[in-house]
């Protein structure tokens, strides 16, 4: 009986405990593989395609670097975003609001880091304006002119709305605006007063802003009662970011269409979908070029972003719906998927091609003190990756896990025979003990 209680406590230790340290990268457990060529010595990028993202594990944390020679040792690397990192929005304090004649006036005090864009927070619909914009050290100080830009709300014609400051980067600590408004034609006149600038924000600069690779595209498109539909499958962990556009290039007409986007997980049932397996994204594209108040407007926005969540874990079913209203469909030629483009950074000795091997799940990330000390300046060299293969050397990495891990139903078989045979010895004790 002794004897079988500790066959039964052995097991439970022997299941419970760990099996041992985590597994070795070796180029032989990698599903897939691709030639990076260097570019030179020195510093290299390549940019990471979705195929990768599709095919390595959560994260990327099984892609490992290997010359093509004998070196066994793999090269410690770095996943970079193809941007510095940038700040969020931040709001710009309006200042000395009044009018002057029949400009409405006022300074901004800006962020102290670039910036190329300030959008006015303007109250009011159905006007065209015209802000004069200068900076300087000082409040109301004389300063730099930046521009000349036209701003308007076309609600009323059912276009765009566009209230954004556009200027090449700049840093002035402060910012004047002359703003000179009338309404927009077949508008209703109207009184424009001081009160109508509501505050001001500034997003990053435009000079750092993210670039995008192309994650998945179609050139399908269908129409659905008063809707323009893309649809797409995506493979799991491919990330997406922002949605984009292609109109026909004989195509050059004024519109204004909001977007629908729905993604949800493939493998979840409908009836099991929470916020984690499904979501819905809207935005809208527009162009608007036109001369208006004897004033020139050209706008165009063919982009939205779009973080899709539910395709991080498992493939997604992703559609785009376009509301035409009643409007005729726009000529939309593809529709694209688009992720924040990111690389891989080595250092090279020479241009001696190298091998990216992906797709060992039992890996975990690497520790690389490269990653923690790269500082990407402007002597990086665009590194040339190959297309994927199949790793011709692959090798099922052996199971090196105890026997009752890979067969976790023996420890129950076992703990159910020592149940059976204390219960036999139970049984034939209690005919020895006396009435």
């Amino acid at each position: 009986m002794k004897h079988l209680a500790l066959i039964a406590l052995l097991l439970w230790q022997t299941s419970a405990s760990s099996t041992g340290n985590a597994p070795e990268p070796a180029p032989q457990y990698f599903h897939y593989q691709r030639s990076i060529v260097p570019a030179g010595a020195g510093t290299n990028c390549a940019v990471i395609d979705a195929g990768t993202f599709a095919h390595s594990s959560a994260s990327l944390k099984d892609l490992r670097l290997y010359p093509q020679t004998s070196d066994a040792h793999d090269i410690p690397y770095a996943v970079t975003l193809s941007e510095p990192a940038q700040p969020d929005t931040e709001p710009a304090r309006v200042m000395n609001l009044g009018q002057r004649g029949n400009a409405i006036v006022f300074d901004l005090a800006m962020p102290q880091r670039p910036y190329t864009n300030v959008a006015l927070d303007l109250d009011g619909h159905d006007f065209i304006a015209t802000a004069t914009v200068t900076g300087s050290d000082a409040p109301g100080g004389s300063g730099t002119r930046l521009g000349e830009f036209t701003l308007f709300d076309l609600t009323a014609q059912h276009l765009s709305r566009n209230t954004t400051l556009a200027f090449v980067e700049s840093s002035f600590p402060y910012l004047h605006v002359e703003l000179s408004i009338s309404p927009a034609p077949h508008a209703a006149a109207a009184r424009y007063t001081p009160q109508m600038v509501q505050g001001a924000s500034v997003p990053p600069s435009r000079e750092a802003q993210s670039l995008f690779a192309l994650a998945a595209e179609t050139s399908v498109i269908t129409q659905r009662n008063r809707q323009t539909i893309a649809t797409f499958t995506l493979p799991e962990r491919v990330p997406v970011e922002r949605v984009a556009f292609t109109l026909a290039p004989d195509y050059h007409s004024n519109f204004s269409r909001d977007v629908i986007i729905n993604d949800h997980a493939t493998d979840v049932p409908a009836s099991a979908r929470g916020r984690e397996a499904s979501e819905t994204i809207t935005g809208n594209i527009f162009r608007v070029q036109m001369t208006q108040a004897e004033r020139e407007i050209r706008q165009q926005q063919l982009g939205i972003p779009a973080t899709l969540g539910s395709n991080l874990q498992s493939s997604a079913q992703v559609e785009v719906a376009i509301d035409n209203g009643d409007d005729h469909p726009l000529p939309i030629q593809s529709v694209r998927l688009e992720m924040r483009e990111r690389k891989i950074c080595f250092d090279a000795a020479s241009t001696a091609p190298l091998t990216l091997f992906y797709g060992d799940s039992a890996l975990q990330a690497p520790q690389y003190d490269y990653a923690r000390t790269l500082s990407l300046g402007s002597n990086i060299l665009a590194a040339r990756v190959g297309p994927e293969q199949p790793n011709p050397i692959y090798t099922a990495r052996p199971d090196t896990r105890a026997a009752t891990e890979r067969h976790p139903e023996l420890i129950w078989v076992v703990f159910l025979g020592v149940i059976c045979v204390l219960a036999v010895i139970a049984l034939r004790s209690t005919r020895h003990i006396p009435r």
